[in-house]
């Protein structure tokens, strides 16, 4: 097996031993059945069937349309490779994932992702199953292992894995260094250049009334940094007081997981979250 596969699954199984001593991994606050079949069946596709699929398609396709540049940038620096993900990979899923709040369709191929009302490693890959498939990110990961940054993608990946596994634990690993004054000059730096628990579980939370929650912003996956330049950070180094969304209507197993092979008209994202309105949780 290679060495960045098992780094991902060593980094995924650490977070997950750390909930089950601290938080109980498997009983979440008001969790349903359903939950953890879309857990189970999202994560395993995309990992086993999708990512490796598109990546591959991703390769091919490239190949097709401009043979003679396979390998073109095998010998690009290192820092120059690095930056190519974070703005093909990293920033497109900052928009992805940004449009996924802003069309109703999207939001359809996106709302599992919020519909457990607890934040844990579990959500990590939890998303309709097109979701992934129909990522910008990925298919230019893609195309960049063919211009010869695989050996640059394998460490990124890693590092990516780690930093927004940090950020969904429910274990917020955060949260003791802000007690340490002397740390809030690092703190300051750090929580504006990637997810951190505070800044991504803010985007989980219940209800618009909570001063922790930014629901339409903190869209960032490695990279905060882009929420900070785009303008749709909210710092505030305090965590909800619940998670999920709040008048979200309810939806099926299949829906989620397969929407619009089940199910038929696109679900509106509720407009209360990140409106000031407060109301109670549907």
């Amino acid at each position: 097996m290679p060495s960045p596969t098992l780094a991902i699954i060593a980094i995924y199984l650490g977070f997950a031993l750390l909930e089950l001593w601290r938080s109980n991994l498997f009983a979440k606050p008001e969790q349903t059945r359903d939950d953890g079949i879309v857990e189970a069946v999202s994560m395993v596709v995309l990992l086993g069937l999708t990512q490796p699929a598109v990546l591959f398609l991703s390769m091919t396709l490239a190949g097709a349309v401009a043979p003679h540049y396979a390998g073109a940038l095998s010998g690009l620096n290192v820092f120059a490779a690095i930056a190519l993900f974070l703005l093909l990979d990293d920033m497109m899923q900052y928009w992805w994932h940004r449009a996924s709040h802003s069309f109703a369709w999207l939001y359809n191929l996106h709302r599992a992702h919020h519909n457990a009302s607890y934040m844990s490693v579990r959500l990590v890959y939890r998303n309709n199953l097109f979701y992934y498939m129909m990522m910008p990110g990925i298919w230019l990961s893609g195309v960049l292992i063919y211009l010869g940054l695989g050996w640059v993608y394998a460490s990124y990946i890693v590092v990516k894995l780690l930093v927004i596994t940090g950020a969904h634990s429910d274990v917020a690993w955060d949260r003791p260094l802000y007690r340490f004054k002397w740390l809030s000059p690092v703190m300051w730096l750090v929580e504006r250049t990637i997810s951190t628990p505070a800044t991504h579980h803010a985007h989980h939370g219940r209800h618009a009334s909570d001063p922790a929650v930014q629901y339409k912003g903190n869209y960032g996956n490695l990279l905060f940094f882009w929420d900070v330049l785009f303008g749709t950070a909210k710092i505030t180094r305090t965590y909800p007081e619940s998670y999920g969304v709040e008048n979200l209507p309810e939806t099926s197993l299949g829906e989620q997981l397969a929407w619009p092979l089940f199910g038929s008209i696109p679900v509106e994202e509720p407009q209360a979250i990140g409106e000031g309105t407060a109301q109670s949780a549907a």
